[in-house]
């Protein structure tokens, strides 16, 4: 007979999402289950977000050794060797693996069970021999990279994320497919330790950001020599000694790319297919769980997070969804989810970060907005570093609110925190203004922008005459 278990939370997934609810409901004294088939971490820590990363930083080291003659310093073309540096991204891996790790959770009073989870009925999940019967129920099973339907592609070798970083060899000819923001970080970091790449996109690359700032991260990415073919349509995949053909064709005609080694960047899908959710009455599709603004499935009892219920991707997405969720179980107080708030950065050199609805969106949402500017060769830090090269572009609404904010140049990630906090809590430009922003700092970027958009209103003669009239009596 099944033993059974009846915690107050049981958790699905033992990623950045399932690990976040499990950890704050512990904190508390909750009796929780977490139930995780795979690696505890999930995609971010072992395939993700931590060794991509890593292998960006390589890059960049590599990239400015490439680069110290401007600066007067005598330098060439790198050495790089891939098997330390393949070593050092596991290295960086099994350091914050501990932090992630079925005994650590185990010590702060979290069953945690290495099986694969079921429901049962609307109130029951299956894990190995036991039946779970909690009080609720977090499914934060993550999802896995997709895979395309192209003819031919079954037989032909391909890498994922899943596998990449357990390549032993630097590619001679990487050839990706995909031009979103993985397919995009890996192209230049593998172009920049060596590699040739390609990249191949059925649409425009970067295609969620805003236009004009993607065009200066793509210009960046292809003046390292990394070929980008965008709105190209691949016909079919076929092995070949020593590597892969793609068979492609966009406005120009038909023509083959040669590569060594296939990159599948093209997407996630949702990791819910052996949860058995039909039994528990949970609506699902292809595209994720379904879920109200409070993260709450069609079954009263259970809850669905991070990749799982779909729309943005991202681990602090996931963080945020746990946030949402402890809020409403163990505090019984309402929660939405609220997307504008959310930052999402590509992590190319430069960065690419935006919060909030783009331009074009804010105005469909918000009617009239104006949209502030500010160029990166404006900003002595840029100029002095060398990393000119950037624009930031803030969606302003009525009085100065701030609605969005977008940034195409160095540190972008780092930057747009900032805008995140002023947008999460109604901020406008005035408070960008009014701080004292240290000199010469990238960030003075932001407060330069903000100034920008009261000097039309200190030129008018309304505001000079009071100006003025403030000045004599004061």
């Amino acid at each position: 007979m099944a033993k059974i278990l009846n915690p107050d939370i049981c958790v699905v997934g033992g990623g950045a999402a399932g690990l976040s609810v499990a950890a704050g409901a512990a904190a508390f004294g909750v009796p929780v289950v977490l139930v995780e088939r795979g690696r505890m971490g999930g995609d971010c820590l072992n395939f993700g977000c931590v060794p991509s990363k890593a292998l960006i930083a390589a890059g960049k080291h590599a990239q400015a050794i490439r680069a110290a003659g401007e600066f007067g310093i005598a330098a060439g073309e790198p050495v790089v060797d891939y098997e330390r540096l393949q070593a050092r991204v596991h290295a960086v891996i099994g350091a914050i693996a501990p932090h992630d790790s079925a005994e650590r959770f185990e010590s702060l009073g979290v069953k945690v069970i290495a099986d694969t989870a079921r429901f049962v009925d609307d109130r029951t999940v299956a894990a190995g021999d036991l039946l779970i019967r909690a009080r609720r129920f977090v499914i934060a099973t993550g999802s896995s990279p997709a895979i395309p339907a192209i003819p031919g592609l079954v037989e032909a070798p391909y890498l994922t994320n899943e596998t990449l970083f357990d390549l032993k060899r630097l590619p001679e000819h990487l050839v990706i497919v995909g031009a979103g923001a993985v397919g995009m970080e890996m192209a230049q970091a593998y172009r920049r330790i060596g590699a040739r790449v390609t990249v191949v996109e059925a649409g425009k690359a970067l295609s969620s950001s805003d236009p004009e700032l993607a065009a200066i991260v793509l210009e960046a990415v292809r003046a390292e020599d990394t070929v980008l073919h965008e709105q190209t349509a691949i016909l079919s995949v076929e092995r070949q000694a020593g590597g892969v053909r793609l068979l492609c064709e966009n406005a120009k005609g038909r023509f083959a790319v040669d590569g060594s080694d296939l990159l599948l960047a093209a997407g996630r899908v949702p990791n819910h297919a052996s949860l058995d959710l039909g039994a528990a009455g949970i609506r699902h599709d292809a595209k994720g769980i379904a879920v109200g603004t409070g993260m709450r499935t069609s079954n009263r009892r259970v809850y669905a997070i991070g990749d799982a219920a779909g729309g943005l991707q991202f681990t602090h997405v996931a963080s945020y969804h746990a946030r949402l969720v402890l809020q409403q179980i163990l505090f019984r107080m309402p929660a939405r989810e609220d997307r504008d708030i959310v930052p999402r950065v590509t992590f190319t050199d430069p960065e690419l970060a935006q919060v909030g609805p783009g331009e074009a969106e804010a105005r469909e949402k918000f009617g009239r907005v104006d949209v502030v500017r500010w160029d990166f060769s404006a900003n002595d830090r840029a100029r002095t570093d060398g990393l000119d090269r950037g624009l930031i572009k803030i969606t302003v609404g009525r009085r100065g609110r701030i609605i969005g904010a977008a940034i195409a140049g160095p540190g972008a990630g780092e930057m747009i925190n900032g805008f995140a906090f002023a947008i999460a809590n109604r901020l406008t430009l005035k408070h960008f203004r009014g701080y004292v922003a240290p000199y010469p700092t990238l960030s003075e970027i932001g407060k330069q922008a903000s100034i920008s958009y009261y000097a039309p209103m200190a030129r008018s003669p309304l505001v000079r005459s009071v100006i003025g009239m403030l000045r004599y009596f004061g």
